[in-house]
């Protein structure tokens, strides 16, 4: 079975200023990090060359969200070329608030996964489920349909990383217990072994995003088919380092 390299990622979001993302990258490169995780920050767009030019090179930096052309009259968007330019490495698509609060359809996520990887960008693609959709028994089937959107427009599967976040889950302050990710991430991986490939199944990162805090973070992370967290409020906090240790 393929070693899956742990990742944590932080979800900035719409948040800070160059003094508050300042700090936060000071915090960040005068921590003592494990060094078998793997490090991505995404930054609002309006900060990426900010973020890859404080942060530690070992350090990477994604974009939010990019559009599924190279270039054109699409205004307010940003391109993954755009995103190389400022010399971050990857891309977080189909976030639950790009697909609730913004719109976006399964379609265009999935068309977005495949121009950002045909311009060599790592890409975190997230699903999960509503509350309504898990209440009614209809998580398997939500998740299920996402990932084979996703799969449609994969390539290369070693550019792509997971991201299990139960929208009832985010920003809420409701996690899902470490025995209902795991649950969800096994089934995953069953369902990447059934309708993409073992090879897939047993190396593609599956990580968790729904309020993971420091004092949660390394029960989840225990989980065996757990490989790594989405971090939203708690990227900004100094908490951030121990969520990135869960597994030291």
């Amino acid at each position: 079975m393929a070693l899956r390299r742990f990742l944590v990622g932080g979800n900035w979001k719409m948040n800070g200023t160059k003094e508050s993302l300042g700090e936060l990258i000071l915090n960040l490169n005068t921590s003592d990090l494990q060094e078998e995780t793997e490090v991505v920050c995404a930054a609002p767009f309006i900060y990426l060359d900010f973020a890859r030019s404080c942060l530690d090179p070992r350090i990477s930096v994604a974009a939010q969200n990019c559009y599924k052309e190279s270039k054109g009259a699409f205004t307010g968007e940003i391109s993954p070329a755009m995103i190389k330019d400022c010399g971050a490495d990857w891309v977080v698509l189909g976030h639950s608030e790009r697909r609730h609060v913004f719109g976006e359809s399964e379609e265009l996520v999935g068309q977005k996964v495949a121009h950002a990887l045909e311009h060599d960008l790592g890409v975190i693609a997230c699903i999960g489920e509503k509350l309504e959709e898990r209440e009614a028994g209809t998580t398997d089937d939500v998740v299920f349909t996402q990932t084979q959107i996703i799969a449609e427009n994969v390539n290369d599967w070693g550019k792509v990383v997971l991201a299990y976040e139960p929208v009832w889950a985010i920003g809420t302050g409701m996690t899902a217990t470490p025995e209902q990710a795991q649950e969800v991430h096994e089934k995953l991986r069953l369902w990447l072994r059934a309708n993409v490939s073992d090879d897939v199944a047993d190396s593609v990162r599956i990580i968790y995003g729904g309020s993971v805090t420091g004092a949660n973070c390394r029960e989840l992370a225990s989980q065996a088919d757990v490989d790594g967290f989405l971090v939203g409020g708690a990227s900004l906090k100094p908490e951030f380092v121990d969520i990135i240790n869960a597994r030291a």
